[in-house]
């Protein structure tokens, strides 16, 4: 018996990372979990290992069609969408005089827009059992959790990109959760700060990944890991699993009555200035 036993959860991203340790989590906990990823492999390996029910579903989720396509796919194998968790995503770093309009638009597509094209695909799935419950006196609450960072609710130098599409995420979530409170749809934020994955991992020429074409180089440089656990007043990065269980905290039903909020998971780290 899980506590989210019968419901339908997607997590985009979710082949690997924090992504992954979500959706293990949600499956731990009885949902039927729909895995998305760019790498169909990565994708298949994950769903694998996940406990309870899975589906695959990949594909660029910036492109058009898809998100779309990830909504039609998962109501045709499950027939419901109970949890959506937009995670997906990654940086491209550099000083924003050195950025390109490309390197700006990228970070807008992948952590505002597609977030947006995926909220608006799901939204009959959403909104409309709502309206038939809400006339039977019935509460049944569905989640979006939205993944941010302290880079969008801090600003961090060397991303402004990142930032400002990791702050769009939560003003989004905040415009959402009063349009779609009356229908018994919690729309929450959890705002990450340095986390143990492939974006924080050391940098160097094996940690690169391909994207719409593009090699990508992840992580970050020795001397920016050093600095980054002086500013965590635990000491260390989080884990994958410690990231996930804030994400799963807003899934749950104990997180029926928190609505429109950024919960941050940093170990303390408050991101410099505060205004």
């Amino acid at each position: 018996m899980g506590v989210l036993d019968g419901k339908v959860a997607i997590v985009t991203g979710s082949g690997r990372g924090i992504g992954l340790a979500t959706a293990r989590l949600l499956g731990e906990q009885g949902a039927t979990v729909v895995v998305n990823d760019l790498d169909p492999d990565v994708a298949r390996e994950a769903a694998d290992g996940i406990a309870g029910e899975t589906s695959v579903v990949t594909g660029d989720l910036t492109k058009p069609g898809v998100p779309d396509r990830l909504v039609e796919e998962t109501i045709a194998a499950h027939g419901r969408i109970d949890i959506l968790v937009n995670n997906a995503g990654y940086t491209l770093d550099a000083p924003l005089h050195k950025l390109t309009d490309e390197a700006f638009q990228r970070m807008l597509d992948i952590h505002t827009i597609a977030p947006f094209r995926l909220i608006r695909a799901a939204a009959p799935h959403l909104r409309e059992p709502a309206k038939k419950e809400r006339a039977e006196g019935v509460e049944v609450f569905r989640k979006i959790v939205n993944v941010s960072s302290i880079s969008g609710t801090f600003g961090n130098a060397g991303q402004a990109n990142y930032a400002a599409g990791k702050s769009a995420i939560v003003g989004l979530t905040k415009t959402l959760a009063k349009e779609w409170g009356q229908f018994k749809v919690n729309v929450n934020a959890v705002a990450f700060g340095w986390i143990e994955t492939r974006l924080t991992a050391l940098s160097g020429d094996d940690n690169v990944t391909e994207i719409d074409g593009q090699q990508v180089r992840l992580g970050m440089p020795e001397a920016a890991r050093d600095a980054a656990a002086l500013g965590v007043p635990l000491g260390r990065a989080g884990t994958p699993e410690e990231a996930a269980g804030g994400v799963f905290f807003l899934c749950s039903p104990w997180a029926d009555y928190v609505h429109g909020q950024t919960l941050h998971v940093t170990g303390g780290a408050s991101g410099g200035m505060t205004g």
